[in-house]
C-alpha cells in the first residue's frame, strides 16, 4: 500500500482527521457486526443516494452513541445529509454535527443485536472518488485509507472496529462493479440500470472496504489454492494490464505457502483512481491507473499489496501508532519474496537501499516507529513505518533464526487473523516460539528514537584484533555486531561481539594476520558507520 515515494504529494493532497481519541471509549460501548450499504449512483450528478443498515451490539446501557459521517458543508455543498434513522423499524432521534451522527437509541440491552437504518444523500468530498480516468471515462472508486470511509458512509472509521460488509449497488448498465467479498447477484433493474450485490464472509476494517464502478476489461486467470484470481483494467489498456498482473498467482502462492491460508474469497487486481501507488483493499487491490504500462515493472508493488491481505487486512493494527505491523510487514515480506524469486543479491540490494532511506528520514524527523504523538495519519506513511519496520523483522529473523521466525509468523497470523493486534501481541508470540526474551529488542528498535551510529578504531597485534566501538548517538543500544576479519592470505572469518556499552574495547582472537575488517558484512544490522 501507499508506497513511500508518494508521501510528499500525498501530504499535500490530504489532511486526515483523527478519531483516535474516541476509539477506546467506543470499543467499550458498541461493537459493529455488519454494514449493508445500498447505494445508487448516476451519470447526471455526483450525488449519491444511500441507505446504510448497521447491525451492532451494545456493551453497556447507553443514552446515546456516535457514528462517523461527514456533514454537508454549506459553502462547498460537499458532504452528506442524513434524512432519517430507524432502530429496528422505529424512528429515532439524532443530531449530525462535527462530522458525527449522535444517535439516541430506544433501548440498548447488552448482547442483543440491533439494526439501525440510516437514509442519507449527498456529494462525497472524499472517500468515494467520482471523476474521470486517464481515458476520460467516468468512474467511481472507493479510497478509504486511513479514515476516509466516513466521507461517504456512516461507520466507526477506525481499524479497531471490524465488521462484515455487503454492497447493493445500482448503477447505469454500461458499468461493471468490483467490491470486497464475492458477487452474489446481478440484476437488470430497467433497460438502462443494473443492480450488483457483493458480500463478505469475514470482518474488515473500514480502511479497506471499497467499491469500484467503471468500464472494465476483466480477465479471469484461474485459481490457486482454490482462490480465484482476476484482473480488472480499463478496456483501452487491457493487454498492458493483463500482462502487468500476470505474476499474481505466483506471488499469492509464495505467501500462502509461507504464512497461511489466504483470508478472503478472491484476489482481484484493479486499475483505479486511487491516490496511492497501490491500495490493499481486502480481496480487490486498487492500483494507480498510470501504473498499468505493459512493462511488468511493478512486481514488488504487487507483492507488497498482496502481503497486506494477511497483515493489515486480516490481522489489523489496533491503532495507527502500530502501523508498522501493516506497512513494515508488507515491506519485508516483499523483500523475502524477492529473495525467493531473484536471489540474495537482489534481496541485499533492496534492504541496503531501505537502510539508507531510514538514515535519510532520521535526519529530517526524529521519532520512534511506534509513534503515539502524530495524529495526522498520512504522516505515518514514512520510512519508520515501512523501512525501519521491515528492518526490525529482518534483525529479528537473524536473532531467533529462520525456523523460529517463520513458525512465529505463522503462529502470529493464525492467532490474530480477522482480529486486531498490538506490537506487544506480536512480541509475545515471537518470544514464546523462540524461547527468547525479546523485551529489550522490541523496546530499543520500536519505542526508542534513532539507531546506532558507530565509530571504530582497531589494530592487529600478536594474533589478536583489538577494536574500540563507540556509539555516538544519544540512546545506547544493545546489539550483536558481526565483524569479518580479512587475512593477508586472502582468507577470512566472521566473529560476533555483543555490544552493550556506549564505548568499550573488544579483543578478538584471530587465525591470521588481519589486513582489513568489515562490519556487518552480510547486512543483518541497522546502523551507520562514521569516520
Amino acid at each position: 500500500m501507499k508506497t513511500p515515494f508518494y508521501l510528499v504529494a500525498l501530504l499535500l493532497l490530504i489532511q486526515a482527521t483523527t478519531t483516535a481519541q474516541s476509539y477506546k471509549q467506543r470499543l467499550n460501548t458498541i461493537d459493529i457486526q455488519h454494514y449493508k450499504l445500498a447505494l445508487i449512483v448516476n451519470d447526471t450528478t455526483n450525488s449519491i443516494d444511500a441507505t446504510m443498515d448497521i447491525s451492532l451490539k451494545f456493551k453497556a446501557l447507553l443514552s446515546e452513541f456516535q457514528l462517523d459521517l461527514v456533514k454537508k458543508d454549506s459553502i462547498s455543498g460537499l458532504g452528506m445529509v442524513v434524512d432519517s434513522i430507524y432502530q429496528n423499524n422505529v424512528k429515532v432521534s439524532f443530531t449530525h454535527e462535527n462530522n458525527k451522527i449522535l444517535i439516541q437509541p430506544i433501548h440498548t440491552f447488552p448482547g442483543i443485536e440491533y439494526t439501525y437504518i440510516i437514509k442519507y444523500h449527498g456529494v462525497p468530498d472524499d472517500g468515494l472518488v467520482i471523476s474521470k480516468n486517464l481515458h476520460g471515462d467516468r468512474t467511481f472508486f472507493g479510497d478509504n485509507w486511513p479514515n476516509r470511509a466516513h466521507h461517504w458512509f456512516p461507520c466507526i472509521d477506525h481499524p479497531s472496529d471490524k465488521a462484515t460488509v455487503e454492497y447493493i449497488i445500482e448503477a447505469p448498465n454500461h458499468y461493471q462493479t468490483i467490491a470486497n467479498g464475492f458477487q452474489i447477484e446481478e440484476t437488470n433493474i430497467t433497460n438502462t440500470t443494473k443492480q450488483y450485490h457483493w458480500k463478505t464472509e469475514v470482518p474488515l476494517p473500514t480502511k479497506v472496504m471499497v467499491i469500484g464502478i467503471a468500464k472494465f476489461a476483466v480477465q479471469n486467470i484461474g485459481e490457486t489454492h482454490n482462490i480465484p484470481v482476476s484482473n480488472w483494467v480499463y478496456p483501452q489498456t487491457k493487454e498492458q494490464g493483463f500482462y502487468d498482473f500476470s505474476t499474481t498467482k505466483n506471488i499469492l502462492n509464495f505467501f500462502i505457502e509461507n504464512i497461511g491460508e489466504y483470508p478472503f474469497q478472491k484476489l482481484a487486481n484493479v486499475q483505479s483512481k486511487t491516490r496511492f501507488g497501490g491500495m490493499e483493499n481486502a480481496g480487490n487491490i486498487f492500483y494507480f491507473e498510470e501504473y498499468v504500462t505493459g512493462k511488468k515493472e511493478h512486481e514488488d508493488l504487487i507483492a507488497h499489496e498482496i502481503a497486506h491481505q494477511w497483515f493489515g487486512n486480516s490481522v489489523s493494527e489496533i491503532d495507527w501508532s502500530h502501523i508498522w505491523l501493516s506497512e513494515g510487514f508488507a515491506t519485508y515480506f516483499t523483500d523475502l519474496y524477492i529473495l525467493n524469486e531473484k536471489g540474495e543479491d537482489d534481496f541485499l540490494k533492496r534492504i541496503n537501499e531501505e537502510r539508507e532511506t531510514i538514515f535519510k528520514f532520521h535526519k529530517s524527523k526524529q521519532s520512534p516507529v511506534i509513534d503515539t504523538k502524530t495524529t495526522n495519519y498520512m504522516q505515518l506513511l514514512n520510512a519508520n513505518s515501512y523501512n525501519k519496520g521491515a528492518w526490525v523483522l529482518h534483525m529479528l529473523r537473524k536473532q531467533i533464526g529462520d525456523e523460529a521466525f517463520w513458525k512465529g509468523i505463522k503462529t502470529y497470523y493464525s492467532t490474530y487473523k480477522f482480529n486486531n493486534a498490538t506490537t506487544n501481541d506480536f512480541k509475545n508470540v515471537m518470544a514464546q516460539i523462540s524461547n527468547q526474551n525479546l523485551d529489550i529488542f522490541f523496546k530499543q528498535w520500536l519505542k526508542k528514537i534513532g539507531h546506532p551510529i558507530l565509530k571504530t578504531n582497531w589494530i592487529y597485534h600478536n594474533n589478536k584484533l583489538r577494536i574500540i566501538i563507540d556509539q555516538t548517538q544519544e540512546t545506547v543500544f544493545q546489539l550483536p555486531l558481526d565483524i569479518e576479519m580479512i587475512y593477508s592470505d586472502g582468507s577470512s572469518e566472521i566473529k560476533t561481539i555483543q555490544i552493550t556499552d556506549k564505548t568499550a574495547p573488544y579483543i578478538i582472537a584471530t587465525t591470521g594476520d588481519v589486513k582489513e575488517i568489515k562490519l556487518d558484512p552480510n547486512s543483518w544490522l541497522l546502523f551507520e558507520l562514521i569516520e
